[in-house]
């Protein structure tokens, strides 16, 4: 039993197996090697610099795509979900998943070229951010200096050097060679118009080549080149192609020109018309002036008739009265105003004099003496009266005096410093010391006796 059932298990594949013998019969199919489909464009999202995983769907089926980003970065237009494509590659299977894709080597719109459709959406790309919108700048009507951007070989350079020299010799032409068609003419064209905006001397720019296949004009619609143009400060004309060909390039210049002739003819006059117009105007306003002067001569013959440049005096008899009265007025008013101006200075003058620091000294000076007289008066009373209270004072005082009464027979009696004033003050035998009016007695006791007097006494 185990046997049985080994051996049936060997009979059973692994998912890997199947899977990897499913993709080498996708690979070695002849006719999955190179597949021609058209589709619907579906769940698209863009991935910047790198591969692009999408669906390609019918009506009836959808298969997944895929497309590796240097074969993605060669497409003219940009996918966009619904759009219906061509496309070209290998149908082969993705063993992680188990399932079949195509994987896309070249792709194209659907019933419009690639060039075309990037064409058109890149125009509504910079239309919707105004560029074709911008102000466009007048093309000078004299320039003095013109710079041509187109290939140093062409046809182009020919007919506008052809054609300027005809209407307008006298401006300077100045070629920037550059290639205008191919992988290399993007470069040269941007080179070329940085040169000429950084140069900054030119009135005009042209740039422009001959007729050809989109293909051939596709530089003139590369979104730099376009770019460049709208940031250009000189006026720009475009000519580019025929007539019938219009390049994003021709949206943003400020003119366009079906031909390279007529862009020529834009960007200069008609030096002969010029000078024909400039005679026309020189003898219109001859004419004019002559009409101006006959006019002014009339009109200064009549204004001559006039009285008044007849006797001219006349003018100003009314001014020369009217004066002589203003100025009679003025003195009237001025000897008025004078008078006035005068009595308010004797005014003035006398109220200084009132006020004048002169009289105020003099009149204190006045008050001072009769104050000096006063004071010296009241001093010589006031000395008088306390020389008179001295001598009152002087004979009571004498009259008081011990010695005054000495004078009268008394004495002064003392032991040592005591003034003896009764007979206890003192001892027998004791030394006293009499003082007189004119000297002094000492003495020594040697009796005493007291005297008995009236309690009424």
């Amino acid at each position: 039993m185990m046997k049985g059932g080994s051996r049936l298990s060997q009979e059973y594949l692994t998912v890997t197996a199947l899977t990897k013998y499913l993709k080498r019969k996708f690979d070695c199919d002849p006719h999955l090697g190179r597949v021609y489909l058209t589709g619907e464009i579906s769940n698209f999202r863009m991935r910047p610099n790198t591969h692009q995983y999408f669906s390609l769907k019918d009506d009836g089926a959808v298969i997944s795509a895929v497309m590796f980003k240097g074969a993605f970065q060669k497409i003219k237009f940009q996918p966009e979900e619904g759009m219906k494509v061509l496309v070209v590659g290998r149908v082969s299977l993705f063993e992680k998943s188990g399932n079949y894709q195509i994987y896309i080597e070249h792709m194209e719109p659907d019933g419009v070229g690639a060039l075309y459709q990037a064409y058109e959406q890149l125009k509504k790309k910079l239309t919707a951010e105004g560029l074709f919108q911008l102000p466009k700048k007048a093309i000078p009507r004299f320039p003095k200096k013109i710079a041509i951007i187109t290939s140093q070989s062409g046809a182009v350079i020919e007919d506008i050097k052809t054609t300027v020299q005809r209407r307008y010799p006298i401006v300077q032409l100045v070629l920037y060679p550059a290639v205008v068609q191919g992988e290399h003419s993007v470069p040269s064209l941007l080179k070329a118009l940085k040169e000429v905006e950084a140069n900054g001397t030119y009135d005009t720019v042209i740039i422009g080549r001959g007729g050809g296949s989109i293909e051939d004009l596709w530089s003139f619609n590369d979104e730099r080149v376009v770019r460049q143009i709208a940031t250009m400060q000189t006026p720009l004309i475009s000519s580019v192609g025929h007539e019938t060909d219009t390049t994003l390039t021709d949206l943003v210049a400020d003119v366009r020109a079906a031909t390279p002739t007529a862009a020529a003819e834009i960007a200069t006059p008609v030096l002969v018309e010029i000078k024909e117009q400039l005679l026309q105007l020189e003898q219109q306003l001859i004419r004019a002036m002559g009409v101006v002067l006959q006019f002014k001569r009339e009109q200064l013959e009549r204004l001559a008739k006039t009285p008044i440049f007849q006797q001219p005096e006349r003018l100003y008899e009314a001014y020369v009265q009217r004066l002589d009265h203003l100025a009679t007025t003025l003195n009237l008013q001025a000897e008025r105003l004078l008078q006035g101006k005068r009595q308010a200075l004797t005014k003035q003058q006398q109220q200084l004099l009132l006020q004048s620091p002169a009289s105020k000294i003099t009149k204190e000076q006045q008050t001072l003496a009769y104050l000096t007289e006063r004071l010296e008066k009241a001093q010589t009373t006031l000395l008088a009266n306390k020389q008179k209270d001295l001598s009152s004072l002087m004979e009571q005082l004498d009259l008081l005096s011990p010695l005054k009464i000495m004078q009268r027979g008394y004495g002064i009696v003392e032991t040592g410093e005591k003034v003896i004033r009764s007979v206890a003050d003192v001892a027998l035998d004791e030394e006293i010391t009499i003082t007189l009016t004119d000297g002094m007695i000492n003495a020594n006791v040697i009796s005493k006796q007291e005297v008995q007097r009236d309690k009424g006494e």
